[in-house]
């Protein structure tokens, strides 16, 4: 009788209707095209507003899974941008930050340090310029820096030497700025 019993609630497993399944559109990536795309939502709860301004402090800390891959901030933060973008929301009204240490900072090496430790060109050096014209502050951890004896002339230029990662995170939070870490 066991055998019967799994028989039929294995069958009966298989009978349960999956999921309906939809086509979603396409992203969209206007702002910030390396980075993950927006898919509007129709009748979303909380979308973006064209007229909010959104603040936001991103705490880099973690490594890209690959040498040919983003940081998960850089991503992130692209995202968010191509989000607003793509509703419509001036990018004046994005004020991001993003403060790099830990390890993050081997993404932010220029291009020749970059490619002599990896063998490939750096990924994240066309999104830092991106983010850096579209308004995007970009920071590095001076202490980091000091302890783990990086030049800061190893790095892309457009991020600039802060005292103290952690300086910069309470310092935007406290001006209103969420906290949104990779």
């Amino acid at each position: 009788m066991k055998p019967l019993f799994v028989f039929l609630a294995a069958g009966a497993l298989l009978a349960v209707p999956s999921p309906a399944r939809t086509e979603w559109a396409a992203p969209k990536a206007p702002a910030i095209p390396q980075a993950d795309g927006y898919v509007e939502i129709p009748g979303a709860a909380v979308p973006p507003v064209k007229t909010r301004v959104y603040k936001a402090v991103y705490d880099a800390t973690r490594a890209a899974g690959a040498p040919d891959q983003l940081l998960p901030a850089l991503n992130m933060a692209g995202s968010e941008l191509n989000a607003l973008a793509a509703a419509g929301v001036p990018l004046k009204n994005a004020k991001f930050v993003v403060v790099f240490h830990g390890g993050s900072l081997d993404g932010i090496q220029d291009e020749a340090h970059y490619k002599a430790r990896f063998g490939v060109s750096n990924p994240n050096l066309p999104v830092l310029e991106a983010m850096s014209k579209a308004g995007v502050q970009l920071f590095v951890c001076g202490q980091n820096l000091a302890f783990e004896k990086i030049d800061p002339k190893t790095l892309t230029p457009v991020v600039k030497v802060a005292s103290d990662a952690l300086i910069v995170l309470m310092a935007y939070q406290n001006d209103g700025y969420a906290l949104l870490s990779f």
